[in-house]
């Protein structure tokens, strides 16, 4: 076979089967995935300030089948903060990303995960963690512990301050074909939002 043809068959392999772990249409009839924020804190330290959260949701069956031919997912953790301002529209001083890249390895029999600042590519340079279990992996892309979100330089002493807490599954970063046939399917999408607030010290 010549190599268009190769690269032409290739890609219509992937299309079909993308189209057939999202489940055509039928997908868009199952109801949304419920994220749920079960924990949120933010403290201030001499150096930053810090976000521990914790996150409860059950992978979608199109997602899990996606995840056990191999096809790696990406989640998203954003916080922003902003500072009060009675007079005008609250100020955002910060914001931190945390892209997780969660894969299954069929070789293995083992799941990796890759966490960095900036959108994870397939490099395969990011360091990451390595589980025996889909549970573990999932455990891990759940929760996020003293998190650095801001340099205290950014956060006034006596300031007070809202963090906008954002968890999504980002279906921007699957392979081309997954991303047209997930766009609108609500199974594909897991999302929570939550806000926590960060008071002046000595309002404590």
């Amino acid at each position: 076979m010549h190599q268009p043809a190769r690269l032409l068959d290739g890609l219509l392999r992937t299309i079909l089967l993308a189209f057939l772990l999202i489940g055509g249409g039928t997908a868009a009839l199952a109801q949304p995935t419920s994220a749920e924020v079960t924990q949120l804190s933010v403290e201030r330290t001499d150096e930053a300030v810090l976000l521990s959260a914790a996150v409860r949701f059950e992978l979608p069956q199109a997602v899990d089948d996606a995840l056990a031919k191999g096809i790696p997912m990406y989640f998203v953790i954003e916080a922003t903060i902003y500072r009060d301002r009675w007079y005008w529209y609250d100020k955002r001083v910060s914001t931190a990303a945390r892209h997780m890249r969660l894969a299954y390895q069929p070789l293995t029999r083992r799941w990796r995960l890759q966490v960095s600042s900036a959108p994870i590519g397939n490099s395969g340079l990011v360091l990451g963690q390595v589980f025996d279990s889909r549970d573990e992996a999932l455990a891990a892309v759940q929760r996020v512990s003293r998190w650095r979100i801001a340099d205290a330089s950014e956060v006034e002493f006596d300031g007070s301050y809202n963090i906008d807490f954002r968890f999504r599954l980002d279906v921007s970063q699957l392979p081309r074909p997954f991303q047209i046939g997930a766009v609108g399917q609500s199974e594909w999408t897991i999302q929570a939002v939550r806000s926590q607030r960060l008071l002046p010290e000595h309002a404590k």
